[in-house]
């Protein structure tokens, strides 16, 4: 078995940044990482990369012999990987002793219901690699009921379409406090708790009141799913970099197998992420509120 992460999320989200974060960070615990990018649009990599997909096809190519424009030329990039699946597995062989990290493009059309992609993960798993989908959204979305409600919604489609295991990830947390103030405490957007409150408080928008049933409704689904939730993440924290080490870890299952040593104590801390990823949010959320508290003495002090 091989084991690793494909990093999928929209543009902006901060995919690269992640690999290279997570890179260094799992390299310093010891284990051995190698980095695929499979993004044919980046062409400066941040860190060395084991296996780039340019060597096989480079968006800018297809824009210029086919004459599409940037969207189009990502599918058809990953209907060419797809279609030299052959290609990916021979290049890959030598990477399997390697925890893998795959850098995905940043089009949501391809988690959403294209199926190149798609199909490109299920041949990965054919051929024993044991993945699981870490889905990057930007936390300033919580700023906005609005885009946060869509947000879930993508997710959703996200986790039904690409059918790996999934960890949802709120990245950029320590840039929340310059998106603007929270309508609930931070624990509320990463636990997907009552919804109903976030419909109440679009309601009192005079834009958004005039779309109250069909935000009901869009609720209703992400409800009744009971699929999504969020870690928060902040790629210069250890703390927040090993609790979404651990929930990777348990989702594709690389904390109970047997490619290193382990100790019970290891174990044990994956068993507990629950109660970890709880105490981890409190502390986000007291970073914020302080951030948030020390900006109002601010303003009392100028007036």
């Amino acid at each position: 078995l091989a084991f690793g992460q494909v990093v999928i999320g929209p543009p902006g989200s901060g995919k690269t940044t992640y690999c290279r974060a997570m890179r260094e960070f799992l390299g310093r615990l010891g284990r051995s990482v190698a980095v695929v990018n499979l993004d044919p649009a980046n062409e400066a990599l941040p860190w060395p990369c084991a296996l780039d997909i340019g060597e096989l096809v480079t968006l800018p190519d297809v824009m210029d012999s086919l004459g599409l424009g940037p969207n189009g030329g990502l599918l058809y990039c990953m209907e060419y990987l797809a279609a030299n699946s052959d290609w990916l597995r021979e290049r890959l062989q030598p990477l399997r002793p390697h925890y893998l990290l795959f850098d995905c493009p940043g089009q949501v059309e391809l988690y959403t219901h294209h199926h190149a992609l798609k199909n490109i993960f299920a041949q990965l798993a054919s051929w024993n690699f044991r993945l699981a989908a870490v889905h990057l959204v930007d936390s300033h979305y919580c700023t906005d009921p609005g885009k946060f409600i869509s947000v879930l919604c993508t997710s959703l489609s996200t986790m039904l379409h690409v059918e790996l295991p999934h960890v949802n990830v709120l990245s950029k947390m320590d840039l929340i406090e310059q998106y603007g103030k929270l309508a609930f405490n931070l624990d509320y957007y990463t636990e997907v708790l009552d919804l109903s409150y976030l419909v109440d408080h679009l309601a009192s928008d005079p834009f958004f009141r005039n779309f109250r049933r069909l935000n009901e409704k869009l609720v209703e689904v992400i409800e009744d799913y009971s699929l999504v939730s969020f870690v928060p993440l902040n790629v210069q924290d250890k703390q927040s970099m090993r609790q979404v080490m651990q929930a990777v870890d348990k989702a594709n299952g690389y904390s109970f197998g047997d490619r290193e040593q382990r100790s019970l104590e290891a174990l044990m801390s994956a068993a507990v992420g629950a109660d970890f990823h709880f105490s981890s949010t409190l502390a986000v959320q007291e970073k914020y509120v302080q951030s948030q508290d020390k900006a109002v003495e601010e303003e009392v002090m100028d007036l």
